[in-house]
Protein backbone atom coordinates (compact mmCIF):
# COMPACT_ATOMS: atom_id res chain seq x y z
CA UNK A 1 0.00 0.00 0.00
CA UNK A 2 1.46 3.59 -1.17
CA UNK A 3 1.79 6.11 1.82
CA UNK A 4 -1.03 8.26 1.89
CA UNK A 5 1.13 11.38 0.83
CA UNK A 6 2.13 9.79 -1.93
CA UNK A 7 -0.85 9.07 -3.14
CA UNK A 8 -1.81 12.56 -2.76
CA UNK A 9 0.90 14.19 -4.45
CA UNK A 10 0.13 11.56 -7.60
CA UNK A 11 -3.14 12.97 -7.58
CA UNK A 12 -2.10 16.62 -7.61
CA UNK A 13 0.84 15.77 -9.84
CA UNK A 14 -1.54 13.73 -12.92
CA UNK A 15 -4.81 16.49 -12.70
CA UNK A 16 -4.37 19.91 -13.27
CA UNK A 17 -6.61 21.33 -11.47
CA UNK A 18 -7.89 18.90 -8.17
CA UNK A 19 -10.17 19.86 -6.05
CA UNK A 20 -10.15 18.40 -2.34
CA UNK A 21 -14.06 18.63 -0.95
CA UNK A 22 -16.58 17.43 1.45
CA UNK A 23 -18.93 15.78 -0.96
CA UNK A 24 -18.96 15.36 -4.61
CA UNK A 25 -19.37 18.60 -6.91
CA UNK A 26 -23.12 17.18 -7.52
CA UNK A 27 -23.73 16.84 -3.93
CA UNK A 28 -21.49 18.92 -1.73
CA UNK A 29 -21.35 18.14 2.07
CA UNK A 30 -20.81 21.62 3.20
CA UNK A 31 -21.19 25.31 2.24
CA UNK A 32 -17.19 25.95 1.57
CA UNK A 33 -16.99 23.00 -0.67
CA UNK A 34 -20.28 24.03 -2.61
CA UNK A 35 -18.84 27.69 -2.96
CA UNK A 36 -15.07 26.18 -4.03
CA UNK A 37 -17.12 24.13 -6.79
CA UNK A 38 -19.40 27.50 -7.67
CA UNK A 39 -16.12 29.53 -8.15
CA UNK A 40 -14.62 27.08 -10.23
CA UNK A 41 -17.45 26.50 -11.93
CA UNK A 42 -17.61 30.32 -12.98
CA UNK A 43 -13.94 30.91 -13.63
CA UNK A 44 -14.77 28.96 -16.60
CA UNK A 45 -13.04 25.09 -15.59
CA UNK A 46 -13.95 22.27 -17.91
CA UNK A 47 -12.29 19.09 -16.38
CA UNK A 48 -12.28 19.15 -12.62
CA UNK A 49 -10.85 16.12 -10.87
CA UNK A 50 -12.40 15.87 -6.99
CA UNK A 51 -11.61 14.24 -4.36
CA UNK A 52 -14.24 13.54 -1.20
CA UNK A 53 -12.46 13.58 1.98
CA UNK A 54 -15.50 12.37 4.18
CA UNK A 55 -15.04 9.07 2.06
CA UNK A 56 -11.55 8.28 2.86
CA UNK A 57 -10.47 9.60 6.53
CA UNK A 58 -6.68 8.79 5.44
CA UNK A 59 -7.00 11.12 2.78
CA UNK A 60 -8.62 14.18 4.77
CA UNK A 61 -5.93 14.07 7.67
CA UNK A 62 -3.56 13.48 5.22
CA UNK A 63 -4.13 16.24 3.05
CA UNK A 64 -4.22 18.97 5.85
CA UNK A 65 -0.82 17.34 6.10
CA UNK A 66 0.45 17.83 2.79
CA UNK A 67 -0.46 21.54 2.66
CA UNK A 68 0.03 22.40 6.36
CA UNK A 69 -3.25 23.74 5.68
CA UNK A 70 -5.96 22.74 8.42
CA UNK A 71 -9.19 23.14 6.64
CA UNK A 72 -10.94 21.67 3.26
CA UNK A 73 -11.97 22.76 0.85
CA UNK A 74 -7.95 22.65 -0.79
CA UNK A 75 -7.33 23.48 -4.27
CA UNK A 76 -4.50 22.47 -6.24
CA UNK A 77 -3.32 23.74 -9.86
CA UNK A 78 -0.48 22.37 -11.70
CA UNK A 79 0.20 20.31 -8.71
CA UNK A 80 0.34 23.83 -6.56
CA UNK A 81 -1.89 24.45 -3.87
CA UNK A 82 -3.61 27.66 -4.33
CA UNK A 83 -6.14 27.86 -1.13
CA UNK A 84 -8.93 27.11 0.15
CA UNK A 85 -12.40 28.72 -0.02
CA UNK A 86 -11.62 31.76 1.29
CA UNK A 87 -8.96 32.88 -0.94
CA UNK A 88 -10.46 30.91 -4.17
CA UNK A 89 -13.01 33.58 -3.36
CA UNK A 90 -10.74 36.70 -3.03
CA UNK A 91 -8.77 35.55 -6.31
CA UNK A 92 -11.80 34.87 -8.12
CA UNK A 93 -12.65 38.63 -7.41
CA UNK A 94 -9.60 40.07 -8.26
CA UNK A 95 -9.66 37.83 -11.60
CA UNK A 96 -6.82 35.65 -10.65
CA UNK A 97 -8.33 32.73 -10.57
CA UNK A 98 -10.08 32.71 -13.91
CA UNK A 99 -6.58 33.64 -14.91
CA UNK A 100 -4.93 30.49 -13.35
CA UNK A 101 -7.76 28.33 -14.78
CA UNK A 102 -7.25 29.47 -18.58
CA UNK A 103 -3.41 28.88 -18.13
CA UNK A 104 -4.45 25.15 -17.46
CA UNK A 105 -7.50 24.37 -19.68
CA UNK A 106 -6.69 27.08 -22.76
Amino acid sequence: MADIQDIIQDQVSKHPITLYMKGNPRAPQCGFSARAVQLLQQAGVKELFTVDVLADPQIRDGIKKFSNWPTIPQLYINGEFVGGSDIMTDLFQQGELQKLVSKVQG
